[in-house]
């Protein structure tokens, strides 16, 4: 029996990607599967390389991996919108589409039948679209099995009204949260601040009560690198996991007008001895005002190792408009700092961030601790250096840095939101410069357990490997599924 699966990713690049390697490991492997990934309006008009990679998404459809881009007309203003608001807005237009995709099977002989859509963690308000078409719903989790133990924990008592953190005082708060799939525990001051922030609480919360309907969850991690976590959510009442990352994007697609600039970064790369170069990136929405900057120019320099800086300043309105290079540096850095580090360093702008870190000559990574960012670090075994500046990325940085060893700090404590708003305290030249040194260490514990989890991960996706059984296993509850929904469900209509 042929059968389909619709996917429904949140309309951001990281998420996209992700998503989109998930659909192409699970059609390579199952030969009676097809998916159709819709691919929603993007919230910000300037999401780095968005467009070029939809486009290339959009030429590479085929009968068994297709891509139905929703169009953005008739779409709010960011102003007026909110994440939850923007994915809620879209939900006629996604009945839409997969109406339209049934329609078109119902003509043709021998044509797959849909038995179940694959929303991304964001997008659960299409559960409910999902049950109009009497299919059932997946999730997958684009970032780790951590912060989606979390939601469930912070779920569990806000419900049972034992969830007392304060907007006002949560970042000062030495209080800590005993939750059970971590090993130690998790000071509140390292929440995200969705989690203490009285508008997102409710709709992250409520996100997490939709996990718990879904017929099982497929989530972007290895299951070497989170066991604890994992073992815990196998033994939950929460339904079923399935690790089966790292799911990375590493092909090296860039348009043609930066294809110059990516030459001239790997020709200097390539110039500089192996493990001497340290990269500081931050990812599509991470910028800095001049103050920090010049502090990080400041322990670059002091630090005496070769780098490579991705610079860009922060953005007055991150839904508006992604954060953009200065346009003069000479008035941003400190005098003379060009000249001073010409031998040593590079500043650059946009950067190709996996050819980065595929290149030998890369020793440290300073990161914002995204998901997708710190599962590339671990990919080509390269330690990196938490800085966390939005989301979930103090989680992330904690898991790294504190539960599993895999990190350096940069500081113990983070303040502050780029997405949300909240000002964020200036991390001094003396904290970063103390930080580069340690991540360059060459013989540190964190660099050896960094190369070891590097060949486990290589290792998960390879046949038997634990990624690869468990995308088998959730492949297997799907088939078992359908028969349960030929059963209790009425055909999905056409």
């Amino acid at each position: 029996m042929k059968f389909e699966l619709v996917f429904i990713p949140y309309p951001g690049i990281g998420h996209l990607r992700s998503t989109v390697e998930m659909a192409k490991l699970l059609v390579d492997r199952e030969t009676s599967l097809s998916i159709s990934v819709i691919i929603l309006p993007f919230m910000s008009e300037g999401e780095v390389g968005a467009s070029d990679y939809i486009a290339a998404l959009s030429a590479s459809s085929s009968d068994r991996l297709r891509y139905e881009v929703i169009s953005a007309e008739d779409q709010p203003t960011a102003e007026m919108t909110t994440m939850e608001i923007h994915i809620k807005n879209q939900v006629p237009k996604v009945r839409h589409a997969v109406e339209k995709l049934v329609e078109g099977y119902s003509t043709k002989p021998n044509s797959p039948r849909i038995f179940g859509f694959v929303l991304d963690m964001f997008c659960t308000s299409m559960v409910d679209l999902a049950k109009e078409f009497s299919v059932p719903s997946y999730l997958f989790y684009t970032s780790s099995a951590g912060i989606l133990s979390l939601a469930y924990h912070v779920q569990m008592l806000y419900d049972e009204n034992k969830y007392d953190v304060s907007e006002s005082d949560y970042a000062d708060s030495e209080a800590v949260l005993d939750i059970p799939s971590l090993t130690r525990p998790y000071p509140v001051k390292c929440l995200p601040h969705a989690l203490a922030s009285k508008m997102w609480l409710p709709m992250f919360v409520n996100q997490a009560r939709k996990f718990r309907e879904m017929k099982g969850i497929l989530v972007n991690t290895v299951a070497e690198l989170e066991p604890h976590v994992l073992k815990f959510l196998s033994s939950s009442d929460t339904p079923p996991v399935y690790p089966v990352g790292p799911l990375l994007h590493l092909e090296n697609q860039v348009d043609d007008s930066k294809d110059e600039k990516r030459s001239e970064i790997l020709r200097w790369l390539d110039e500089q001895p192996p493990s001497s170069v340290v990269f500081l990136c931050f990812g599509s929405m991470g910028g800095f005002n001049k103050e920090q900057v010049r502090e990080i120019a400041i322990a670059l320099e002091r630090s005496g190792h070769r780098f490579l800086w991705s610079l860009r300043r922060a953005s007055p309105n991150i839904f508006k408009e992604p954060p953009r290079e200065f346009t003069n540096l000479e008035e941003v850095l400190p005098e003379g700092f060009f000249e001073r580090t010409k031998e040593k360093g590079k500043v650059i702008g946009w950067a190709p961030q996996v050819a980065v870190l595929a290149n030998p000559a890369i020793g440290g990574f300073v990161t914002h601790c995204g998901w997708n960012s710190t599962l590339e670090s671990l990919w080509f075994g390269v330690p990196t250096a938490a800085w966390p500046l939005y989301a979930e990325q103090k989680f992330n940085a904690f898991l790294m840095v504190e539960e599993l060893g895999l990190a350096v700090e940069i500081r113990k404590y983070w303040r502050g939101d780029h997405l949300a708003g909240v000002p964020t305290v200036t991390v001094t030249a003396d904290e970063i410069e103390k930080a580069i040194m340690c991540l360059m260490e060459q013989d540190s514990d964190v660099r050896k357990r960094v190369k070891e989890m590097s060949e486990k991960c290589h290792v998960a996706l390879m046949d038997g490997g634990s990624s690869r059984i468990g995308l088998q296993k959730f492949i297997e509850d799907v088939t078992k599924n359908i028969v349960s929904l030929d059963k209790e469900f009425v055909p999905v209509r056409s």
